[in-house]
């Protein structure tokens, strides 16, 4: 079995001067650093006292998973036939929060919209979300639900002639 391994540093930079001396003293603010990559500003979210402008852990979580699928169904496309000129996804997940201010996702939607070249690419361009779903690396490594609701348009044709599953 081949391993392959991750680094990041996560740095936080919310320091007000006092510390964590009170819930509302410090900021969330922190960055992600990996190493050869621009630095992510992240925060939590700002139901939580977070930066609004800034990237949370649920924001990454969904765009992880929605990128994944996103690799593995071009790669999937590119080794079938299917011939993606456009894809777009406008991924949307669920975080279910405990009476104990614990939480967990409950689910996660991705719901790209692909463009083929063609329309005899239409039913094997469905059919290879699915494949990507059980290849993603981030799907099978989370324990809720990720569902794929894709649309298809086949470049050159009006929003009318959209292939829906």
């Amino acid at each position: 079995m081949k391993h392959h391994h991750y680094n990041a540093t996560i740095t936080w930079t919310g320091n007000r001067g006092s510390g964590t001396t009170d819930y509302k003293a410090y900021e969330r603010s922190h960055n992600i650093g990996i190493k050869g990559k621009r630095i992510i500003e992240a925060t939590s979210d700002p139901a939580f006292r977070g930066d609004p402008t800034r990237h949370t852990p649920e924001d990454m979580l969904v765009t992880s998973l929605s990128s994944c699928h996103m690799l593995w169904y071009l790669h999937l496309c590119a080794v079938n036939g299917v011939v993606v000129t456009d894809y777009v996804d406008h991924a949307t997940g669920v975080m279910e929060e405990n009476s104990d201010g614990s939480g967990q996702f409950i689910g996660v939607a991705l719901n790209p919209v692909v463009t083929v070249r063609s329309s005899d690419m239409v039913e094997r361009a469905y059919a290879l979300h699915q494949e990507a779903t059980r290849k993603c690396f981030i799907a099978r490594s989370v324990n809720f639900d990720v569902y794929h609701k894709p649309q298809v348009l086949v470049a050159g044709q009006t929003a009318g002639n959209i292939a829906l599953v």
